[in-house]
């Protein structure tokens, strides 16, 4: 478990990381998102102890991060965003060279290898060297290189970053495997890639939390809408601009004339559905509606919504 109270991080006048709460419970996987300089990694650096808070705290599985660093450690894997890899060494040579830092020798080595081999998908690289390979298994390698001590705490900053759709999919399968046996923890800045891979979602803007829960919650919560959009024959813009008396709940958005026909986009609550009204008010007026299609707001609606209204408040 991850338990952060207060926590702060400041860069001589710069305060990167701003007192920030939350916790994270065993058998999670979090997504941590942010726009580019939000304190997603200052952040992380400070939960694996490689960067000492300036104020507040970081306590996992009960163990204060100032008092038992490397005890702490050795329960945690830790892809950073740079991968830290040697490009000129064999894969196999290379994941020896990390156990041995790790006191992983011999016997449990072969055991710690094969793990990670089997979950990470290595097998046809072993013997490859690091720089022949793919960015998809140069990410791969990285993420056994932090498994190989088969740690409870999996914290990855944008290990999707520069991999192809392929890709992207052959990792989210796999963080959703460890998922099912770790605590994982994603920093990334790629909303449909969290979406699909995460439990719940953290959002941290100018240094700050700005959300937290479930993707669905955080979409409920943020006040969001439906946009209707509706193919029309022999309606105006005056007949929608006066529905709003009679469906107060909608309000018109566009409207643009064809030749044969006019497309109106409307927007109203995602708690409410007005269509069945805006379809007998259409019918009194005698539209003739040719289409009607829905978009709900997506987490990138209130990915957008949150960060940048953060930053013109700041």
């Amino acid at each position: 478990m991850i338990n952060v109270k207060n926590l702060s991080k400041n860069y001589g006048p710069v305060k990167a990381v701003k007192s920030i709460d939350f916790e994270i419970n065993d058998g999670e996987i979090v997504g941590f998102l942010g726009p580019n300089g939000a304190g997603k990694s200052t952040t992380l650096k400070m939960l694996t102890g490689y960067l000492a808070p300036t104020s507040g705290s970081v306590t996992i599985n009960n163990m204060d991060i100032l008092e038992e660093e490397l005890e702490i450690q050795k329960s945690i894997g830790y892809l950073p965003e740079l991968n830290p890899i040697y490009p000129e060494m064999i894969v196999y040579d290379y994941l020896q060279f990390i156990g041995s830092i790790r006191n992983i020798k011999g016997k449990q080595f072969s055991q710690a290898l094969g793990r990670v081999i089997e979950q990470c998908g290595l097998k046809g690289v072993l013997h490859r060297h690091i720089g022949n390979c793919s960015k998809g298994y140069k990410q791969r390698i990285g993420l056994a290189a932090s498994m190989i001590h088969d740690p409870k705490i999996l914290i990855l900053d944008e290990p999707v970053t520069g991999l192809d759709p392929n890709q992207i999919v052959e990792i989210r399968e796999l963080i959703k495997g460890l998922g099912r046996e770790k605590l994982v923890l994603i920093s990334s800045h790629i909303l449909q890639e969290i979406q699909a891979t995460v439990d719940r979602i953290i959002i941290i803007n100018n240094g700050k939390i700005v959300a937290d829960g479930t993707s669905e919650d955080l979409i409920s919560n943020s006040q969001g809408s439906t946009t209707l959009s509706m193919e029309l024959v022999n309606a105006t813009k005056e007949s929608l601009e006066e529905m709003k008396a009679v469906v107060p709940s909608v309000n018109l958005k566009s409207f643009s004339k064809g030749k044969d026909s006019s497309i109106a986009k409307l927007e109203y609550p995602l708690e409410n559905d007005p269509r069945k009204d805006i379809f007998t008010y259409g019918v009194e007026k005698g539209w003739i509606i040719l289409e009607m299609a829905t978009t709900k707001s997506n987490l990138e609606d209130i990915f957008r919504k949150l960060t940048v209204s953060e930053v013109a408040d700041a």
